[in-house]
Formats: C-alpha cells, structure tokens, sequence
C-alpha cells in the first residue's frame, strides 16, 4: 500500500510538474515559431521521452534511486531549455536550428553525468573537471548559436 501510495504521489508530481512547466508559456505568434521549430522539436521529443521512462520504472525504483534523481535532473535542464527556447525573440527564431536542439539534449544529458559524478566526488576529482569541461564546451556552443 505504502509503494502504491508513493507511486502515485510520484506519478502526479510528475504530471503536475509538466503540464505547469509547458502551460506557462501561452501560444502566441512569436511562441508559435518557436514551437514549430527543429530545436524545441528535438527538446520537447527528448523531454517526452525521459518523462515514459520516469512513469514506467517509478514502480521499480524508490525516488532516492540513482537512476530516478539522474532522469529527474535532466528532465529539469530540459525544461529549462525549453523555457529559454520559448524566450527567444520571433527575430531569432530561424536560429532554432536541429543542430542547437541536439546541443540543447547533449548538454543535459552532460549536466546530468556531472551531477552524478558530484554526488560520489570532490569538486577537484580528475572524472568530474573532464565532465565540467565537456559542459563548459556545449555550453559555448549553445551561447555561439543563441548570444
């Protein structure tokens, strides 16, 4: 009873997490470019699938397991991509390229490789200066297309 309960709990803030988070920027033109475009595409798809994965192995996993707190936190950069692809001005909507959503999934699964490498590591550990650089580098990448 006690898992049932919790997977269910776990399930609605889950739902409840997506649909406020996609709810919050309301279509408009300028949004409706942007939507349309290959970069939100890719994020969005990515984003679709890590919450599939979420529902269909919460029954299996506590929500302190690794691998729920890893999907979890890229589920959270991706959203967050997603809300800074939704800001960018209609002008610069052409620059929401297939390239720069590939970037976008790259860079959270890399934020959440790190993330992981923190829980186990120092700050100063050989594994996690080479993830962090592998950020920094997408990163880069990402500000070149979007200043």
């Amino acid at each position: 009873m006690t898992a049932t309960l919790r997977l269910t709990t776990f399930s609605a803030a889950i739902v409840l997490f997506s649909m406020t988070v996609y709810s919050q920027a309301k279509p408009n033109q300028a949004a409706g470019h942007i939507r349309s475009s290959a970069a939100y595409a890719e994020v969005l798809l990515r984003s679709a699938e890590v919450r599939a994965e979420l529902e269909s192995i919460a029954a299996d996993y506590t929500v302190e397991s690794p691998r729920m707190i890893d999907l979890r936190y890229e589920l959270a950069a991706l959203v967050k991509a997603t809300e800074k692809l939704i800001a960018v001005r209609p002008a610069d909507s052409g620059k929401l390229t297939l390239a720069l959503g590939k970037l976008i999934v790259r860079k959270a699964t890399l934020d959440t490789d790190l993330a992981r490498l923190l829980r186990n590591y120092t700050t100063q550990h050989p594994d996690v200066l080479r993830a962090r650089k592998k950020v920094e580098i997408f990163d880069a990448a990402i500000k070149d297309l979007l200043p």
